[in-house]
């Protein structure tokens, strides 16, 4: 089974920013992973623009040829950013300002009353919608109730820990897994995720995508783009091909 690979081009942006410039040009980074075989590009509009500002998002939308994700806080201008660009999916994560990146997922069932109605608007004009979660039942089913197509289940925890802990955190992922299928959701996976720790994940039977970025442009700067994707392709193969082994002879 393939995996889809969503390649996040944020910090192609964090290098223009961080001095000012038209490049490195993320458009052109999301043109590049297309053509090395990535099957959408992911991108996360922040508040604080701190990387990809709203240029950059609606030049994604007229110029990506695959699929594109737009991450971004669940708040009214946001969402109506999203209504105005019309990507293929949004997917909602939490957000402050403060972090370095995303440190976990929504809490979507104390935020179901403020959510619920984001969702909808983004469903009733047909852009898939993505909860980034974590690997907990009662996300799973919380995001489900507020008619989300897809749960992005947050591997941070998993590839922070050591072992015998990482045994323990990719259990969780793949139970929730599991029970997001039966639920009817799309599996998804991010955060942290590298061409060394990718393919324990792809393994699970449940996963379908993966949207990685960091590490992906970390590899670029010593092999090129393309090179990096390829690598991280390889990698997710090689996971999805244990798909067969039972957990347990994975896990030695």
């Amino acid at each position: 089974m393939t995996i889809r690979l969503h390649v996040n081009v944020d910090h192609v942006a964090t290098v223009r920013n961080a001095r000012g410039t038209t490049y490195p040009d993320p458009v052109f980074a999301a043109a590049v992973c297309e053509r090395a075989g990535a099957d959408g590009i992911t991108a996360h509009l922040r508040e604080d623009r701190r990387h990809i500002v709203d240029r950059d998002v609606r030049l994604l939308r007229e110029r990506i040829t695959t699929f594109f994700n737009l991450e971004m806080a669940p708040t009214e201008e946001m969402v109506g950013i999203a209504l105005e660009v019309r990507p293929d999916a949004v997917t909602l994560v939490p957000e402050r300002r403060e972090e370095r990146t995303t440190e976990g997922g929504l809490d979507v069932v104390r935020s179901a009353a403020e959510l619920r109605p984001l969702c909808a608007r983004l469903a009733n004009a047909g852009i898939k919608v993505s909860l980034f979660i974590a690997a907990d039942q009662a996300q799973v089913d919380g995001s489900r109730a507020l008619g989300a197509a897809q749960v992005e289940l947050h591997t941070g925890e998993y590839c922070h820990a050591r072992a015998p802990s990482r045994v323990t955190e990719l259990g969780r992922l793949r139970l929730a897994a599991e029970h997001a299928a039966k639920m009817g959701l799309e599996v998804a996976a991010g955060h942290g995720l590298t061409r060394h720790n990718v393919a324990d994940v792809a393994a699970i039977d449940a996963l379908v995508e993966v949207n990685i970025g960091h590490a992906i442009i970390a590899d670029a700067l010593f092999g090129g783009l393309d090179a990096a994707v390829r690598d991280m392709r390889t990698a997710l193969e090689r996971g999805a091909g244990m798909r067969a082994i039972p957990p347990r002879e994975q896990e030695r």
